[in-house]
């Protein structure tokens, strides 16, 4: 009983261990979501239309709902600057009213900031929510900062995003202020309709949905925001307050030469902190031109070379501590990209710059180093440079292989003798006249000349012609004479075997072959034999017939009656009757 207590004393005591372990680590990384600061109340945005927005903009600014500016691409400069500013905003009859936050310059903000979705890609897509520090690791970002707005409670993203040329979420024309990179590095902020968002030609690589267009052509432009912004049936006091209040903020704009401006403010709802119109105040005195509000509050977050450098207004689960967010999407510096990212699959990217592979040329790695004219008609472009066809030869593929080579490269030896010449693709002989075979290694035959040896020589008697030129005035050589003497001795050989053929088939030939003889004779001499022994046969038949004739037969009784009564002799059983004399007479 006694283990058995101490065992779940243990067991209640590492329990114990592992919540204390939760709740310190939950009240390190996780706020409590108690600093929520949002512009509406129920649904996400106002309910009218982009021509809503565009028929009740100032005049002055016709049917233009947006601003653009080309970006800066000082590709030599450093990628970011970060400042951090402890500045008074008040004014002079006021009290002081100290502020510090954090004011970030990007110099090519086309290759450089990306949005990013929460927790890496499909963030969005799954409602997820993530602290800035974990998603900007995703992507190595230099200065991270809290993005778009989100619901709270289901981590649905609210907005347009696209990050990186994908198109993650149309808000189907919802209308709020934007901010976007376009394909050409142009830099857009104001109201977008769903076809600008959906635009093909020019598409947006990044963009990202705030609310409140805070400075428009270096102007501030709180109150027509408020006007486009504002939903119909949403309290006008709520909107007002929002931009009113005191809290933390997020902002993104531009200046005059096109760099990207990232602005936070440290603060927390009604006590410290500042109001849209000090921001864009304050953003108007550092030149800005064009400016929307970002989420803030409790979101808003600035993070440095990842790490946390604000200072937030979320609770953790401890009131004593203050703990970041987990939010939506995050507005990241990182190093320089190329375009494409991939520089075309041909090469590497270096500081924002594509270092192609050899072969290749060109900003994004994409055109060959030899162009396709230089190879001419035998040659083909590739990243080593011109591929010559078989047969061909040389820098730009204009030299033929040369006498005795062939094929790819021309690294085929040729094969052919006797003054043949080789294909230079394929390697096959062209024979000289008097010479033929694969390799023109035969001279032409006896009694032809020429090329392909077709023409017959047209010498008397017969005699052989010179295989080159057909001149009957030809002495053979050694091996042309055997060659002759030994189809002599051939053709003699072979008319004597068809003239002993010719001899035979002139003899008179017997009607019937020794053979058919043979088979006669056979069946003679058995027909004789036949013939014999039946008349032997006979013979001897007949002289057995003979004996019995000449046999008496008396019996003993009447011999012993006739002893006392006839005196007549007894004919000699030897001597013949009457019937035998008559016979022989």
């Amino acid at each position: 009983m006694a283990a058995l207590v101490e065992n779940l004393g243990r067991i209640y005591f590492l329990l114990m261990c592992v919540g204390v372990w939760v709740t310190d680590s939950r009240d390190i990384r996780y706020s409590m979501d108690d600093d929520v600061l949002s512009p509406y109340t129920s649904s996400h945005g106002p309910s009218h239309s982009h021509r809503y927005v565009r028929d009740c903009q100032p005049i002055t600014h016709g049917n233009v709902t947006h601003e653009t500016w080309p970006a800066s691409n000082h590709s030599r400069s450093p990628v970011v600057e970060s400042k951090i500013f402890i500045s008074d905003i008040s004014t002079n009859s006021e009290t002081p009213k100290w502020v510090s936050g954090h004011i970030t310059v990007v110099h090519d903000p086309v290759r450089t900031v990306s949005v990013l979705e929460p927790g890496g890609p499909d963030g969005c897509e799954k409602s997820r929510k993530e602290i800035v520090e974990n998603t900007a690791r995703t992507r190595k970002c230099l200065i991270a900062q809290n993005g778009g707005y989100f619901d709270t409670h289901s981590g649905r993203c609210l907005g347009n995003v696209v990050s990186d040329g994908r198109l993650v979420q149309n808000s189907r024309g919802l209308q709020n202020a934007q901010f976007g990179i376009r394909k050409d590095g142009t830099l857009v902020f104001g109201y977008l309709s769903e076809e600008d968002v959906l635009d093909e030609v020019n598409p947006f690589v990044q963009l990202i949905s705030g609310v409140v267009w805070l400075l428009r052509a270096g102007e501030v432009y709180i109150n027509e925001s408020m006007q486009a912004e504002c939903d119909r049936t949403q309290e006008t006091g709520t909107f007002q307050r929002f931009v009113e209040v005191r809290s933390a903020r997020t902002a993104v704009g531009h200046d005059m030469e096109g760099r990207l401006i990232l602005f936070h403010v440290d603060g927390q709802t009604d006590r410290r902190g500042m109001n849209l119109w000090e921001v864009a105040e304050f953003l108007r005195k550092q030149a800005v031109v064009n400016a929307i509000n970002l989420d803030g509050g409790g979101s808003a977050t600035y993070v440095l070379n990842g790490s946390l450098a604000s200072y937030p207004s979320d609770h953790c689960v401890d009131p004593m501590w203050r703990c970041p967010r987990a939010v939506s999407t995050v507005l990241c510096v990182h190093e320089r990209l190329c375009q494409p990212e991939d520089c075309s699959q041909h090469g590497v990217c270096v500081d924002g710059q594509c270092e192609c592979q050899p072969g290749w040329t060109g900003p994004t790695c994409d055109n060959l180093t030899c162009q396709p004219a230089a190879c001419g008609d035998h040659g083909m472009c590739t990243p080593d440079g011109c591929v010559c066809d078989a047969g061909w030869m040389g820098a730009n593929c204009s030299q033929e292989c040369a006498a005795g080579f062939y094929g790819d490269g021309c690294n085929q030896t040729c094969t052919c003798v006797n003054g043949g010449s080789c294909d230079s693709v394929h390697g096959r002989c062209s024979c000289p006249a008097g010479f033929y075979g694969d390799s023109c290694e035969e001279e032409c035959p006896l009694g032809f000349y020429g090329l392909h040896c077709l023409q017959p020589c047209q010498c008397s008697d017969m005699c052989p012609c010179d295989p080159v030129t057909g001149s009957c005035n030809y002495t053979l050589h050694d091996q042309r004479n055997s060659s002759l003497h030994r189809a002599g001795h051939c053709l003699a050989t072979q008319m004597l075997k068809e003239w002993r053929e010719q001899e035979e088939a002139h003899k008179p030939r017997p009607y019937l072959s020794e053979q058919s003889w043979l088979v006669i004779t056979t069946v003679l001499a058995v027909l004789l034999l036949t013939s014999v022994t039946g008349n032997m046969i006979q013979v001897c038949r007949r002289f057995r017939d003979h004996l019995r004739q000449e046999y008496s037969y008396v019996p003993l009784e009447e011999m012993n009656g006739r002893t006392g009564q006839s005196t007549q002799p007894v004919k000699s059983l030897f001597l013949p009757d009457d019937s035998d004399s008559q016979d022989s007479s």
